[in-house]
C-alpha cells in the first residue's frame, strides 16, 4: 500500500519555493474544524497550555490558541510564511538568531507568547524549548518524506511532556492516483509510529 510513495522525496527547497510562488493550497484561512472539535480533549481541563506546531506555515490556528491564553511554538522552513503570519495578524515581532541551531532564526511576539523558528524541523529539539503540553499536527506528518517518518515520530515523542496531548490530522485517498505530498499515512502506521500514545 505504501510502496508507491516510499521513495518520494520533497527537498526543503521545494517547500520554500512553494511559499515563494504562493502555491500554498494546504494553507487554510480559517481555524481547522478538527482542532475546534477536539480542543477540549487537547486541553484536558488545563489552562495556559504550551502548544507545538511542527511545519506550522502561517496557520491561523496559532493565533486562535494564543488568543485563548495558550503559548505557541512553531517550526517552519519558510521565512516568508513566518513573516506573513505576523503581518497578516497585525502582530509586532522580533527576530533573533538561535545559537543552538546554526543559520536558524526565531521570530517572537511576546505579547501573545508566540515563537516561530525558521529552520529544518530535524534541527529542532527539546533542548531548544523544552517539552509541550499539546502538539497540533495539522499537515506535518503527511508532508514529511515517507522515509523520514520514524525520525519524525521520534522527534515528536521527544517533545511530549508527560501530560501531552497529540492531535494528528492525516489523509486517506487513492495513492495510485496521486504521489503526494500530502502523503498517505494509514492508521496502522500511525499506531506503529506512536504506539502507546495512539488513540483513534
Amino acid at each position: 500500500m505504501l510502496e508507491q510513495q516510499a521513495d518520494r522525496v520533497m527537498a526543503l527547497g521545494e517547500w520554500e519555493e512553494r511559499w515563494q510562488q504562493n502555491k500554498i493550497g494546504f494553507h487554510q484561512p480559517e481555524v481547522h474544524k478538527m482542532l475546534k472539535k477536539n480542543i477540549d480533549k487537547a486541553l484536558n481541563g488545563r489552562t495556559g497550555v504550551r502548544f507545538f506546531f511542527p511545519l506550522c506555515g502561517k496557520a491561523v490556528d496559532m493565533k486562535w490558541l494564543a488568543d485563548m491564553g495558550h503559548s505557541v511554538v512553531g517550526v517552519e522552513i519558510s521565512e516568508k510564511a513566518i513573516r506573513q503570519f505576523f503581518e497578516e495578524n497585525n502582530m509586532m515581532y522580533t527576530e533573533e538568531p538561535v545559537p543552538a541551531i546554526p543559520g536558524a532564526k526565531v521570530y517572537k511576539n511576546s505579547e501573545k507568547n508566540i515563537s516561530l523558528y525558521q529552520c529544518n524541523l530535524y534541527n529542532f529539539s527539546n533542548s531548544i524549548e523544552g517539552q509541550f503540553g499539546a502538539i497540533w499536527d495539522r499537515a506535518s506528518l503527511v508532508a514529511v518524506n515517507p522515509g523520514d517518518r520514524e525520525k519524525y515520530a521520534a522527534l515528536i515523542i521527544s517533545l511530549m511532556a508527560n501530560d501531552c496531548r497529540y492531535l494528528l490530522d492525516t489523509l486517506l485517498y487513492n495513492h495510485d492516483l496521486y504521489q503526494g505530498p500530502p502523503f498517505f499515512v494509514p492508521g496502522e502506521q500511525v499506531h506503529s509510529l506512536f504506539g502507546e500514545y495512539y488513540e483513534k
